[in-house]
Order: C-alpha cells, then structure tokens, then sequence
C-alpha cells in the first residue's frame, strides 16, 4: 500500500516538474537584455546617425532589449562616472565611444571588477588596452582604408579636372581640416590621404591646416581665417569628416572666392545631400548603419550565448568596409533603386 502511494505521488510530481520548467524557461527567455551606450558626443553628426539605428535596431527585439543611453559631451571624466553608474544599475553589456582613446583605464577596470564585457566603438583605443581583458571588443572601421580611398578620389578628380591647379604651376596646393590633436583617425586620414595622392602622381604643396575638433562650425571659423592667408590660392581641401566639410562649404559660400574640391568622409546624410547638390566633390562613406547592427548583434551574442552574425577578426574586432562616394555614384544608386522599385 505504501509503495502504491509513492508511485502515486511520483506521477503527481512530474507534471509539476515539467510546468516548473517551462514556466522557468518562459521567464529566461523574456528577460531583458540591458545595454548601456556611452558616447563622446551626442551632437557629433556620425554618432546621432549610429545610435539612431541602434535603438531602432533594439526596438525590433520586441522588448527584450533594454538601452540606456549617456552623452559625456566630450568628457572622460563623466564618461567614467556614467560607466560606472551602468554596471550598478545592471547592464549586461556597455557599449563605450570613448572620449579621450588613450584613457581607458578606468572603464576596463570597473568592467572587469563587475565582470561585464565592454564593446568599444568608432573611436579605436590602443591595441595593448583592448588586450588588457579577454571581454573587450571593438566595431568600427579602419582609418587608413578611409584615408586610401578619400586620396584615391581626390586625384582621379584632379587629373580629369586641370582647372584644379588654378595657378597652372602643377602642383596641388592644399589645406586639411583635422578632427583632434592626436586622434588616431585624424592622423591616418591625413597621412594615408596625402601619400595615396602622391603616389598616384599628384605633386602637392600643404598650405596650411587646422584643428576643428570633428565639428562643422569651427571648421567654418578655420577656413573663413585660411582664405583670409590664402584667398585663392587654396586648390584642395581635405576634411577628415563630413562635418568639417560641410563647414568648409559654408565659409566659401559666405565669401567672394569659388570653392575649390573639398572632400569629406563618413557619408553622412547631410554630407550625401551636398554630394547630389555639388558643394562636396566628394566623401567616404563610414558604414553607421552597419557598425550599429554589429554592435547589437555583438552586445546580443555576449549576453545569450547567440551566435554573432558578423565574424570577429582575433576574437575580438569587427570591422565594416569603407565605399567612395561621387555624385556619379550616388546618381548611378538612385538609379539601381529605382529600377528595382519598378
């Protein structure tokens, strides 16, 4: 009788196991990722256009991923203390656009403590700090690729273009627009940028150049004080990012002097648009829309265990590819789309 009670009680407990699972693995699957972001600034133009996609991205999870989003407006300071506020609220992974590339001690250390894996983006630190710990990662793209192909679309401009030497003394006088003082891809635009031009033949004379911290209105201010010294004798403008290209445009067009080509790079819709309107020959197009989808899907991967679409390169980068872009090829876009929206 009392084995015939055990069986009893045993085939009642089953069921109850059986749901205690499922109602365990129902709660697993709807808990929510939480992602924290950090950005140098949020009024970077690049920055919006990625964290935009990011959260749209995210948004498509059905409400399993949570973002928390921080501005350290150029800070490192509170860029730190803004890290340091997400690993206590609990994010299972921090994406981190570092302010200053060189600093970042601080973040790794607090990341490592908590045991939460840090994914850095757009802004490269140093190899030997993102090989401080076997969680640290970073999605971006490289600088020098950008470089090559801004330098590549320069020169196949200046040798259809003969009018470009303005003085007819066949050698290019330039100027560059670099984003910040020992920042890593405002140093390999610039250099990868001038040594592709030269070694496609172009014989080059820099002007002058100016610090304009990635921004549009500064690079304004710069070049309105680099015609003042050089008027017309300006026959190329080089611009490690759209933003200060733009700015370029908008000194030439509050002056008397014609602009002369002014190339950007990041391609970034308001760099797109003076590209199809001809005030920027030219830009290179940063893949922001890519770059976000990866870093989600990487944040993702680290907090599930879900395999990561985009393959990492050492274990730990992932890098999107670069595109030239010309009103030709913007032209030749629009066209493909539309013959396939027909």
């Amino acid at each position: 009788m009392q084995k015939r009670i055990q069986r009893i009680l045993a085939l009642l407990l089953v069921p109850m196991l059986f749901t205690s699972c499922t109602v365990q693995q129902q709660v697993n699957s709807k808990k929510k990722v939480r992602i924290g972001v950090s950005v140098y600034d949020g009024y970077d133009t690049f920055i919006s256009e990625l964290t935009s996609t990011f959260r749209e991205s995210a948004a498509v999870q059905q409400g399993s991923v949570q973002i928390e989003m921080s501005d350290a407006t150029r800070s490192q300071e509170l860029q730190d203390k803004a890290v340091r506020q997400m690993l206590d609220n609990g994010c299972d992974v921090i994406c981190v656009n570092l302010v200053d590339r060189t600093a970042p001690g601080k973040i790794i250390d607090m990341a490592k403590k908590k045991d939460v894996p840090i994914i850095f983006f757009n802004r490269e630190l140093v190899e030997e700090d993102l090989e401080r710990w076997s969680k640290l990662y970073y999605v971006g793209a490289d600088a020098r690729e950008s470089g090559v192909i801004q330098g590549r679309l320069a020169a196949a401009y200046l040798r259809a273009h003969p009018e470009a030497d303005r003085n007819q003394d066949g050698t290019i006088q330039y100027v560059v627009l670099e984003g910040e003082a020992g920042h890593q891809d405002a140093i390999l635009r610039t250099e990868y940028a001038t040594a592709t031009l030269r070694d496609s033949g172009i014989s080059l004379e820099k002007l002058g150049y100016a610090l304009a911290n990635w921004n549009r209105l500064q690079a304004q201010t710069q070049v309105q004080q680099l015609l003042t010294s050089y008027g017309s004798q300006i026959e190329l403008i080089l611009a490690n990012n759209d933003d200060m290209a733009l700015g370029a445009i908008d000194a030439y067009r509050e002056s008397s002097v014609a602009a002369p080509p002014i190339f950007g790079i990041d391609g970034t819709k308001p760099g797109l648009t003076a590209v199809r309107e001809g005030g920027l020959t030219g830009t290179v197009r940063n893949d922001s829309e890519g770059q976000a989808k990866a870093m989600l899907s990487l944040a993702l991967s680290l907090s599930t265990g879900e395999k990561c679409a985009y393959p990492l390169t050492e274990g730990r980068y992932i890098r999107l590819p670069y595109e030239p872009i010309t009103a030709a090829s913007l032209s030749s876009m629009t066209e493909r789309s539309g013959a396939v929206s027909r």
